[in-house]
């Protein structure tokens, strides 16, 4: 019993040491810090650890650029001038149609043959009646010289006289009727063949071989010099700034796009519409694939001014408004963004011009805004 008496007297001992330990210990540590406001526990959330950043974004600033300025119309695509050509001859067959729809063709080029026969039988007929009235004219010319040669020798009567000078006029009135009626049975020949009026391009055809047509029938309708025009409708308040020479860009749907000069500004406006017409040239519109009768949309170059623009793939749509994604201050690289809403207004190749939301030293989200929400958290990367 006694060699066991000091192991149990150093028990409590080190146990009374050990809490004497802890609470020195505590006494010595240093006071716990207040707690953080809301606000410093939001400018801090993006440093910590433990938040996770939506997206891997970088940041672009707004860019002051020259902005064109352009007015916008709608329109067709019409013929600059159409010449329609018909029958010029009554009652021919139509013997050979020489010219199809879209074919490309030159001033005098024959178009369509008609059968001569008749009308060349009737230019023999014309000619035979030259001959006879130039041969009645002529004698009547020498018998009125005779008359009027022997008229002081009393042989003859003044009254006779005068009447070989009247045959000598028939003869001669007989002779230019019938030299005017060779003339138009050879014109009656030469429009035998239909000739193009003009350079240009076949756009309808109604000729068909062996009809019997009456003089003026249409046969084909032609687009003079290939040439086509845009004609395009505008308010009556924006013809102030339309002016002859104006450069305009138009586009059809599935074709392209062409350049134009504004040739005229139409020199009245309709009473129903309140629209005014302008025409536009449209040089190698047919080339381009363009036709008439297409529906155009144009755009008129009426200078530049000035503006902020942003890229275009820093703006989503949402709910028919336009957003950006403005960055916060960046800490540890991260940020916070904050939906903003624009108002945009003309475009200019990748870049939409931003007329109101935004200053030149607000920093936005370059691509992908379409994944963000606002109040997201963002890394940034240069």
């Amino acid at each position: 019993m006694i060699r066991f008496l000091p192991k149990l007297v150093a028990g409590p001992a080190l146990l009374i040491t050990a809490a004497l330990a802890t609470v020195q210990a505590q006494d010595k540590a240093p006071a716990a810090a207040p707690a953080a406001s809301p606000a410093a526990k939001a400018s801090a959330a993006p440093a910590k650890a433990g938040v996770k950043a939506a997206l891997t974004v970088t940041l672009v600033q707004p860019q002051a650029r020259e902005v064109p300025l352009r007015l916008a119309a709608n329109g067709s695509v019409t013929a600059w001038q159409e010449a329609i050509l018909g029958a010029e001859v009554n009652g021919l067959r139509l013997a050979e149609v020489r010219a199809q729809v879209g074919d490309a063709v030159k001033r005098g080029q024959v178009l369509a043959v008609f059968a001569s026969e008749t009308v060349e039988a009737e230019v023999a007929q014309a000619r035979a009646s030259v001959a006879e009235a130039e041969a009645t004219q002529s004698e009547a010319r020498i018998n009125a010289e005779r008359a009027q040669s022997i008229a002081a020798s009393g042989a003859l009567s003044a009254q006779q006289v005068a009447q070989y000078a009247t045959a000598e006029k028939t003869a001669q009135a007989r002779l230019e009727l019938a030299r005017a009626q060779l003339t138009t049975q050879r014109l009656r020949l030469a429009h035998t063949k239909l000739l193009a009026s003009d350079d240009g391009i076949i756009s309808a055809r109604t000729a068909t071989v062996g009809a019997v047509l009456p003089q003026g029938q249409e046969l084909f309708r032609l687009i003079r010099k290939g040439r086509l025009e845009w004609r395009g409708e505008v308010t009556a308040t924006e013809l102030g700034k339309l002016k002859s020479g104006l450069l305009v860009a138009i586009s059809a749907a599935g074709v392209g796009s062409v350049d134009g000069k504004l040739r005229m500004v139409g020199p009245t406006v309709d009473v129903v519409t309140r629209n005014a017409l302008v025409y536009v040239d449209m040089p190698d519109a047919i080339a381009k694939g363009f036709k008439p009768g297409m529906f155009a949309r144009g755009e008129f170059a009426l200078g530049a001014s000035s503006g902020l623009t942003v890229p275009q793939d820093t703006v989503v749509l949402r709910d028919g408004f336009s957003y950006v994604f403005r960055a916060g201050s960046v800490q540890d690289g991260a940020a916070k963004v904050a939906r903003v809403k624009i108002e945009i207004g003309r475009r200019v190749d990748d870049r939409i011009e931003v007329l109101s939301g935004l200053t030149p030293a607000d920093r936005i989200v370059a691509t992908g805004v379409a994944f963000l929400a606002d109040g997201d958290t963002v890394k940034v990367v240069k």
